[in-house]
């Protein structure tokens, strides 16, 4: 039997977040070992577990990956989440760096000071797109009527905000379909349940723990 995929990261959200997603909507079981301390950190540094000295680090198929975007896709295709073609490849990878974009830019809001918080840009620069996207092919899924990661993150982004605005959905009559079909898939349903390996938002703990760790 194949060992688990085992997830490296602290014990939040941040940049792992979406490969925990991602692997629970897959179905697939994981583990995880968080660093808690700066000493974690230095050991997978020193023993070139790191390849540019940054978390997250998954361990998969007798692999060590890094680089967040590099680990999605892997995990895409691995798991038949990533279209049938080329062209079906592009499309998912031009939605899921938008929605990474976005879910950065409220990320990184919770290590600044409250003046410096940016208001989030869904509503005119994200939301829009992938509401006329839904009403141009008029289908269940973003790409080729079928469940893909791009399905995964978009709910993930929306969920984010929500948690920020419960009303961001208003003006998305699609959006809002497409929340309540995504999260009715068993698997995801299962991961959005109480007691999942889903992170809660970040809190002060949580922030004061990345700070200490990467000395930033």
């Amino acid at each position: 039997m194949a060992a688990k995929p085992k997830l490296h990261y602290f014990r939040g959200r941040g940049r792992m977040e979406s490969v925990r997603w991602l692997l629970a909507a897959a179905g697939v079981e994981f583990e995880e070992e968080f660093l808690e301390t700066r000493e974690q950190y230095e050991k997978l540094q020193k023993d070139g577990r790191l390849l540019f000295g940054q978390v997250p680090l998954v361990e998969i198929d007798g692999m060590e990956l890094t680089q967040t975007r590099a680990i999605l896709s892997y995990l895409a295709a691995k798991y038949n989440l990533y279209g049938k073609d080329l062209k079906e490849r592009v499309r998912i990878d031009m939605y899921t760096d938008g929605t990474l974009d976005l879910m950065m830019m409220v990320a990184v809001g919770a290590f600044k000071p409250p003046a410096e918080k940016e208001e989030t840009s869904a509503k005119t620069r994200y939301f829009p797109v992938f509401e006329k996207i839904l009403k141009d092919h008029g289908e269940d899924f973003l790409v080729g009527n079928k469940f893909s990661w791009a399905d995964i993150q978009l709910l993930e982004a929306i969920l984010l905000v929500e948690e920020l605005d419960a009303s961001v959905l208003s003006d998305f009559p699609l959006l809002k379909a497409f929340k309540t079909r995504i999260s009715n898939i068993p698997t995801i349903k299962k991961f959005l349940q109480p007691g999942s390996q889903r992170k809660p938002p970040p809190d002060s703990h949580y922030v004061a723990v990345v700070r200490e760790i990467l000395q930033f």
